[in-house]
C-alpha cells in the first residue's frame, strides 16, 4: 500500500515537473519591434512594447477556455515597394513607374481583425497603393506626370489615406513617384526625355552662350576699367612727379639763391674785414708817421737850437767860408734832394701801383666767384661816397710813402727845416719849393721876420755891410 502511494506521488511530482517546464516552454516576450495579438475566446489583447504588458502564455487553441490564438505584426516601419508597374496616361499611353510607400501599424488589434498575418497585410496595402497609383495617373498627361513627380506623391497618399485607416495603418511619409521608364516596345518616355534633353542643351548652350557674352563683355570693361585705372595712375604719377621737380627745382634755385645771398653777405663780410685791416692800417701807418713826425720835429728843433748857437756863436769867425761853403753844399744838397726826390716819387708811383694792383686783383677775386660779387663791385662802382673813400685810402698810403721818403730825403740832404706848422709836411712840401715862388715869398718872409728882431736886424746889417765891401768899385 505504501508502495502504491510512494508510485502516485512520484508520477504527480513527474507530471507536475513536466507541466511546470511546460508551462514555461510557452511563456513568451514581445520584442520590442513586434506587437502580438492575442485572441481568446472572450477578447483580443495586444502584447508589446506600450501596451500594458509585453509577455504572455502562448497557450495552445485547442485547449479549451486557454487556449488562444496570435496574430505577429512588426511595430517598426515596412515599405511596400512597386518596381515596375505598368499605368497609363489620361491618353492611353502606357509606361512603368517604380513606386515606394512607407508605413506602420497604428492600431494593431484593427490590423489583426482585418489579415492573418503580416504577409497579408503587405498583398493588401500592395493593391491599395497599386490601385490608388492608377487612378491618379489615369487623369493627367505623361509630359505632366514627369514634370511633377512631387506633386502626384502627395495625390498618392491622400488617395489612400481614407483606405489605410480601415487597416489600422498609417503613411509615415507621402508616397514616392521614384521613376517613370518606357513600357516594352514603347519609346514615348525615350522620345520625350530626347525632346526634354534637347530643350534642356538649347537652353544650357543659350545660358552658356549668354553667359560667355557677359564674361567676355565682364573681361572687357574689366580691362577698360583696369586701363583707365592704370592710365589715372601713370597721369597721377607723372603730375605728381612734375610737382615734385617743380618743387625740387624751385627749391634748389631757392637754396642756390641764399647760397649767393650768403655768400654775397661773406663776401660783403670780407670787404668789410679788409676795410677794417686797411683802414686800421692806414691809422696805425698814420700814427707811426705822426710819431716820427713828431719825434723827427723835436730833433730837428734840438738840433736846430744847437745849430743856431753854434752858428751865431761862430757867424763872425766862419762867415766867409760858410758863405762859400754854404754855396757849393746847397747846390750839392739840391743836386742829392733832387735825385732822392725823384727816386722817391718813383718808389711812391711804384708803390701806388703795386697797392692799386694787389686792389684791383683781390677785388677780381672777390668779384669772380658769385655774381653777388659782381653786383657789390657795381654799386661800389656806382657809390661815388665809397669811391671817394677808397681815393681818400689810398692818398693817404701815398702821402705816407711821399712822406716817408721826404723825411728819409731830408735827413740825407743835411737841411735844417723848422716847422711851426705841426708837421714837416705842412711846413715845406718839398725842398724844391725853395726855388720856387712860393720859397722866395717864404724866405722874404723870413727875412722880415729876422729884420723885427734886433737879433736880426744885427745879422741882416752885417750880411749888407760884407756885401757893400766886397761890391765892385
Amino acid at each position: 500500500m505504501s508502495l502504491i502511494l510512494v508510485a502516485i506521488v512520484a508520477a504527480a511530482a513527474i507530471v507536475g515537473a513536466i507541466m511546470f517546464f511546460w508551462a514555461l516552454a510557452l511563456r513568451r516576450v514581445v520584442p520590442v519591434n513586434e506587437v502580438h495579438i492575442v485572441q481568446t475566446r472572450k477578447n483580443t489583447v495586444s502584447y508589446g512594447k506600450g501596451f500594458d504588458s509585453n509577455t504572455y502564455y502562448e497557450w495552445p487553441s485547442r485547449f479549451p477556455l486557454i487556449g488562444l490564438t496570435r496574430v505577429t505584426l512588426p511595430v517598426s516601419n515596412f515599405a511596400i515597394d512597386l518596381p515596375d508597374y505598368a499605368a497609363y496616361d489620361k491618353e492611353r499611353v502606357p509606361f512603368l513607374v517604380h513606386v515606394m510607400a512607407f508605413f506602420r501599424i497604428s492600431d494593431s488589434n484593427t490590423a489583426a481583425q482585418r489579415v492573418a498575418s503580416f504577409d497579408e497585410l503587405k498583398e493588401q496595402l500592395t493593391a491599395i497603393v497599386q490601385g490608388a497609383v492608377r487612378t491618379v495617373l489615369a487623369g493627367h498627361e505623361i509630359d505632366q506626370i514627369m514634370l511633377d513627380r512631387s506633386r502626384f506623391g502627395e495625390a498618392f497618399t491622400k488617395e489612400v489615406q481614407p483606405q489605410l485607416s480601415g487597416w489600422g495603418v498609417e503613411a509615415i511619409k507621402n508616397i514616392e513617384l521614384m521613376d517613370i521608364r518606357d513600357a516594352k516596345e514603347s519609346d514615348v518616355i525615350q522620345n520625350i526625355m530626347a525632346k526634354r534633353t534637347s530643350g534642356i542643351e538649347r537652353e544650357s548652350r543659350l545660358v552658356v552662350a549668354d553667359n560667355t557674352r557677359q564674361a567676355e563683355m565682364a573681361e572687357i570693361a574689366a580691362k577698360r576699367e583696369i586701363e583707365m585705372s592704370r592710365q589715372l595712375a601713370a597721369e597721377q604719377v607723372g603730375l605728381r612727379t612734375a610737382e615734385k621737380d617743380k618743387n625740387v627745382g624751385v627749391a634748389n634755385e631757392q637754396a642756390a639763391q641764399q647760397v649767393k645771398v650768403q655768400q654775397r653777405e661773406t663776401a660783403a663780410k670780407d670787404m668789410d674785414v679788409l676795410q677794417v685791416k686797411t683802414v686800421r692800417g692806414a691809422e696805425i701807418n698814420r700814427e707811426a708817421a705822426v710819431i716820427a713826425a713828431a719825434q723827427a720835429k723835436d730833433v730837428a728843433i734840438v738840433q736846430a737850437e744847437a745849430n743856431r748857437q753854434v752858428a751865431v756863436v761862430s757867424a763872425e769867425a766862419n762867415k766867409q767860408v760858410s758863405i762859400v761853403s754854404a754855396e757849393g753844399d746847397k747846390q750839392q744838397t739840391v743836386l742829392t734832394a733832387e735825385g732822392k726826390l725823384e727816386a722817391a716819387k718813383r718808389n711812391a708811383e711804384g708803390i701806388a701801383a703795386e697797392g692799386n694792383a694787389k686792389g684791383q686783383a683781390e677785388t677780381a677775386i672777390l668779384m669772380a666767384p658769385v655774381d653777388a660779387q659782381i653786383k657789390l663791385a657795381e654799386k661800389i662802382g656806382s657809390d661815388q661816397g665809397y669811391q671817394n673813400y677808397l681815393l681818400g685810402i689810398r692818398n693817404i698810403e701815398a702821402a705816407q710813402a711821399v712822406g716817408m721818403a721826404q723825411a728819409e730825403a731830408l735827413k740825407s740832404a743835411d737841411v735844417k727845416v723848422i716847422s711851426n706848422a705841426g708837421t714837416p709836411g705842412k711846413g715845406i712840401s718839398s725842398v724844391m719849393d725853395l726855388f720856387s715862388a712860393d720859397g722866395g715869398t717864404a724866405i722874404a718872409s723870413m727875412l722880415e721876420g729876422l729884420a723885427q728882431s734886433p737879433e736880426g736886424k744885427k745879422l741882416l746889417r752885417k750880411f749888407v755891410d760884407k756885401s757893400e765891401e766886397t761890391a765892385p768899385e
